[in-house]
């Protein structure tokens, strides 16, 4: 729908459109920030979403705020779509007494039962039979939400993938399965996960929808994840979306692209930047003045100093919080082991 040019054929209102772009320019500035934290030694690790920022945001919008996420690594910018304080995210990633996850999880495992975000597992694909799960239960409570569950290439060669989708195709769940296809499962390269010749073409054989979408064109993965979610509304199944994009940065702060990944196809791959064909649009269409870059920067800046200035001087979370939200009501020998822990 967008072109390098910036010249887009949309109906899409001017105001969702620079929504998006103000969501995915504060999404790449609190990912500057998180990996500067990182590298000074603040936080324990990170992984930016540079380069692929247009499917969580864009999904997030197209998506309804009653519909559970079910995330992976890079989608903070759909709980920040959803309104999550920038406070409550940095206290995860700090790990203290005001981390929603209580310390459970580490950095950039962020979910909030306030915003519908769903906690997520480093173990990769499980939460998606998970999503498909809490899909057939929404149906069942005769409500039209749906569930979201984003995930990376690499997931799809994990049995979860199959199993999800398997369920999905049968009972005709109302689930939207997001792939975003980065080209790198870590440091392996998506023509070595599959022999397929796309990864949205795995759904058509589970009896699912297939939709494969320009990752880089926030317009389009907007338009797509709608339609597909007011099929899923319309009882007419699950939908698997393939977003085509690039992670133009490292797979976490643990890594080291450049053992991998070739700098010309790096190069290539940054002159279709999300953020800077969206920007050209909205300069086409007299929404983006040259300063407005620099204001939503500045804005997200005093948030991050802001929560930093009251985070980092906070405690860990308390070691008895560690018997809490295990069980719905803690059985005997969690009871025997706090009361010697008291």
């Amino acid at each position: 729908m967008l072109d390098d040019d910036g010249v887009a054929e949309t109906a899409l209102p001017l105001e969702t459109r620079a929504d998006l772009y103000r969501h995915m320019r504060r999404l790449r500035r609190f990912d500057e920030r998180m990996t500067a934290l990182q590298r000074q030694g603040r936080i324990g690790f990170y992984g930016a979403a540079t380069g692929q920022e247009a499917p969580p945001v864009a999904v997030a919008l197209a998506a309804r705020p009653s519909d559970w996420l079910f995330p992976a690594l890079r989608e903070g910018g759909a709980l920040f779509v959803r309104g999550l304080p920038v406070a409550t995210y940095l206290a995860q990633l700090l790990g203290c007494a005001r981390d929603p996850m209580k310390g459970r999880q580490m950095p950039n495992h962020v979910a909030s039962r306030s915003v519908s975000v769903v906690s997520w597992s480093s173990a990769i694909a499980t939460q998606l039979p998970q999503a498909v799960g809490a899909a057939m239960a929404m149906r069942a409570r005769g409500g039209s939400d749906a569930a979201v569950a984003f995930l990376g290439d690499g997931a799809t060669s994990h049995p979860d993938f199959h199993a999800a989708l398997n369920f999905a195709g049968v009972f005709r769940a109302p689930a939207l399965l997001v792939c975003t296809n980065n080209q790198y499962a870590l440091s392996v390269p998506s023509t070595r996960q599959t022999a397929s010749s796309s990864f949205a073409v795995k759904a058509l054989a589970y009896g699912v929808n297939a939709v494969r979408v320009d990752g880089n064109d926030a317009l389009a993965v907007f338009e797509v994840a709608r339609a597909a979610l007011e099929r899923a509304r319309a009882g007419q199944g699950a939908t698997l979306v393939e977003c085509v994009t690039y992670r133009l940065g490292a797979h976490s702060t643990s890594d080291d692209p450049s053992r991998y990944q070739d700098p010309a196809e790096v190069e290539q791959w940054q002159k279709r930047d999300p953020l800077e064909r969206l920007r050209r649009h909205l300069v086409r269409e007299s929404r983006h003045d040259p300063d407005a870059d620099q204001r939503i920067d500045a804005e997200l800046d005093r948030e991050v100093d802001d929560a930093l200035g009251e985070l980092e001087h906070e405690p860990a979370p308390a070691l008895e919080t560690l018997f809490e939200d295990v069980y719905c009501e803690p059985p005997w020998h969690l009871t025997e082991q706090l009361a010697r822990f008291a």
